[in-house]
């Protein structure tokens, strides 16, 4: 049954049981009373089961269909590891509480039937669990415990709620300490524990790796590709045929350069640049994955189900196996490549006046690092003279680096670099120049750039992490940001216009109620935003974060602005990005570790040789949707994976340097403590209960924790010394004591 029907028979089915005639029956009369033959049961249960999944249907206690009452909502269960939970609606404001005694068999992630009850907690509304519509998953990670008579595994997902019970003879032969796979067989309730048995063991937990795998385990993130997809490998060729350079705008010629970081193997996108009269000529070229990835072959069924490359600190999960994204699709120097290219004609006020997308043939010149362009710049930037003189002189071999002259002292690492690419010299100061420009024009618009300091994390040759620290974004990673804005915001207006099934990336204008709580909690540092009548203009939160930039609070009233915005999703409507504060927006420019960049190729590439045709038109509007939606959750999924073993790594990070007294900034304060962020970005907690004022409450309004002595208190944004108490991988939490330099 496809969708179309499906959604026909719902609707007829459920406008029966909104009749008058209608009363609760089993499903068995239904059946009977709609006259289902034999043959078509499987179908009306299918149907009846969509009814239930919406919430607009539910089986009481009698085991009868009825119709859902307005209190009934379906959503996503969030556990606690105290027991209680809240569930998150879709399209709704607000999540619902649910107390541990009402939240049935539930577990974190589960899609869930909820009535929402009359009785108010003051904050949300309040619910209880009615059913179970889908389990999250029914394979569970965690650390195996033995006794003398029976197991349990203690879930790495703290937020399950409770320990599994792990009967005799089904433990596989794990020993305490095991990590292990459980397949659930009871997930238990408010008074009963729930069962399963070990399926697998990863590893102990003091094994090198075993923590990594376990979180693959745990997230569901397939490793291994099936066979069929092998199988396909064998048809690619490792260099591009002559048949296909066929037909394709010829683009060798032109001095072509890919920016990546230095350990980048995966590089699927690639610039040209030049200007004349004033006016930029800019290519974005990204490598033609489609030419290899086909519709609905192995590889592309693979790729869909995977949805994004998955990077966990030292290793990568592929979307597409390195034959493919670090052989033919990689955009490797010196060879022919295929690519899909957006070659716009920019203004020097940064205004995109032409463009055009093309299947093109590149060859790239040099395959350059984020360092080096860096490099390279910042000498340009100090030469004591004119760029067009250097540039000259750098292009006349005879000229030695010695021989010029800077106006300050530079580094031998910056000299040997220049003297090495000088003759992309040029080239790279364009990219800055055009660089700036574009991003100037996005942020008069309103475009919002979080600065927040994202996490790096090395780690030796057995994964052991030494060296954790804010990751470097420099000028040069910057150009490549701003070119691929630029390229993926043409190509979305471009189809945007003509009409075409197609997918967006799209991030909503932020929940009002959230973005007023924003207001009240930087008013405690003397901020103000300005909304209009309904929403707020993201140019306001460009200028509060400007205002904030080199304050002490500024990294927490960062994360706390972008926390009161919408994640950004995949959709098929055209809605904008907020963030951007851009009208047409999508992914273009990373067909070999996002999907959606991909199937969107697919369609540019049939739009291009004229054979999207109205029947193919009718395919991509049936797939779309799914497409969307699935990248959307996969993309949650891996960074969920990510946030999660740099949680790990950290934790083991600071194991060595329990007792140590560090500097740190108070980055969050609940009812439960007070959130240490120290320069490195690990962050741990200070229990309230651990304060030695033994009258420390939390003053929600102002976001600051009081002593007993007014004059004592905790503010966000706070700089203190702390104490490193607990650093535990079992419990994934790190934890602090407040240091008072009179201690020792």
């Amino acid at each position: 049954m496809d969708i179309l029907e499906l959604e026909e028979k719902k609707d007829k089915i459920y406008a029966f049981m909104q009749s008058e005639e209608y009363t609760p029956m089993k499903l068995k009369e239904l059946a009977n009373l709609l006259q289902v033959p034999r043959a078509e049961k499987e179908e009306f249960k299918e149907v009846i089961d969509k009814l239930i999944s919406e919430g607009k249907v539910i089986y009481d206690r009698k085991n009868c269909l009825k119709l859902a009452s307005e209190n009934t909502k379906v959503g996503y269960f969030s556990g606690t590891a105290k027991g209680f939970g809240f569930v998150r609606v879709d399209g709704e404001d607000g999540d619902i509480f649910i107390p541990p005694d009402k939240t049935g068999s539930a577990h974190d992630k589960d899609k869930v039937l909820v009535n929402v009850l009359e009785v108010s907690t003051g904050r949300s509304r309040e619910g209880e669990v009615v059913s179970i519509l889908e389990r999250a998953d029914d394979h569970i990670t965690g650390t195996f415990q033995r006794t003398k008579t029976y197991g349990f595994v203690i879930p790495d997902n703290r937020k399950f709620g409770s320990d599994i019970f792990i009967p005799h003879g089904f433990t596989k032969g794990a020993v305490t300490g095991h990590k292990v796979v459980v397949e659930m067989t009871d997930f238990g309730g408010p008074d009963k524990n729930p069962e399963g048995h070990v399926t697998e063991i990863i590893g102990h937990i003091d094994d090198p790796g075993t923590d990594i795998i376990s979180v693959i385990r745990a997230f569901g993130i397939p490793m291994e590709f099936p066979e069929g997809v092998i199988n396909q490998l064998k048809d690619i060729p490792s260099e591009v045929a002559e048949e296909e350079k066929v037909d394709r705008l010829d683009l060798r010629d032109e001095k072509t350069i890919t920016i990546d970081s230095e350990s980048a193997k995966d590089l699927d996108d690639a610039i040209t640049i030049s200007k004349k009269d004033g006016m930029y000529t800019l290519g974005v070229h990204i490598a033609d994955v489609s030419q290899y990835v086909t519709e609905n072959s192995p590889l592309d069924k693979e790729a869909l189900k995977r949805g994004t490359s998955n990077y966990l600190i030292d290793s990568v999960i592929p979307m597409l196996p390195h034959e493919l994204s670090n052989g033919i699709c990689s955009l490797n120097q010196g060879t022919d490549r295929l690519a899909m290219s957006c070659i716009m004609d920019i203004t020097p006020k940064g205004e995109i006046k032409g463009h055009r997308i093309a299947e093109t043939l590149i060859n790239v010149d040099r395959r350059m690092t984020y360092t080096n362009v860096q490099r390279v710049n910042d000498a340009i930037a100090v030469y004591d003279g004119t760029k067009e003189e250097l540039f000259s002189r750098l292009a006349d071999k005879n000229v030695k680096i010695s021989d010029l002259k800077f106006k300050k002292e530079l580094s031998s690492e910056i000299l040997e670099t220049l003297d090495e690419y000088r003759d992309f010299a040029e080239m790279f100061w364009l990219c800055l120049e055009l660089s700036d420009i574009l991003r100037s024009k996005r942020h008069k618009r309103g475009s919002i750039d979080f600065d927040i300091p994202e996490c790096e994390i090395h780690v030796d040759e057995m994964g052991k992490p030494i060296e954790i620290k804010p990751y470097d974004r420099n000028r040069a990673t910057k150009i490549i940001e701003d070119f691929m804005l630029a390229a993926n915001e043409t190509v979305a207006e471009d189809y945007f216009w003509q009409e075409l099934p197609f997918v967006y990336r799209t991030h909503e204008t932020p929940d009002p109620e959230k973005i007023t709580k924003l207001g009240i909690f930087i008013n405690n540092f003397g901020y103000t935003i300005k909304m209009g009548q309904e929403d707020i203009h993201p140019k306001e939160l460009q200028k509060l974060l400007e205002k904030i930039e080199g304050t002490d609070e500024e990294a927490l009233i960062s994360r706390l602005t972008l926390r009161s915005m919408k994640q950004a999703k995949y959709t098929t409507t055209c809605d904008g990005h907020f963030g951007l504060a851009s009208k047409y927006y999508c992914h273009f420019t990373s067909p070999i570790r996002r999907y959606p960049d991909l199937q969107i190729h697919r369609i540019i590439k049939e739009n291009l040789r004229g054979k999207l045709n109205e029947k193919r038109i009718n395919h991509y509007n049936k797939i779309l949707n799914d497409v969307a939606f699935l990248s959307s959750k996969c993309e949650r999924r891996a960074d969920e994976a990510e946030r999660e073993v740099q949680k790990l790594k950290k934790i083991e990070f600071m194991e060595p340097h329990i007792g140590e007294v560090f500097d740190g900034v108070i980055s969050g304060i609940s009812t439960m403590g007070i959130y240490i962020e120290l320069p490195n970005t690990v962050e741990g907690m200070v229990k309230i209960d651990e304060l030695k004022d033994d009258f420390y409450f939390f003053d929600e309004e102002h976001y600051r924790v009081i002593g007993r002595n007014i004059n004592k208190c905790y503010n966000l944004g706070q700089r203190v010394k702390v104490k490193l108490e607990e650093a535990d991988k079992l419990l994934r939490s790190i934890v602090f004591s407040m240091y008072e330099p009179d201690e020792d």
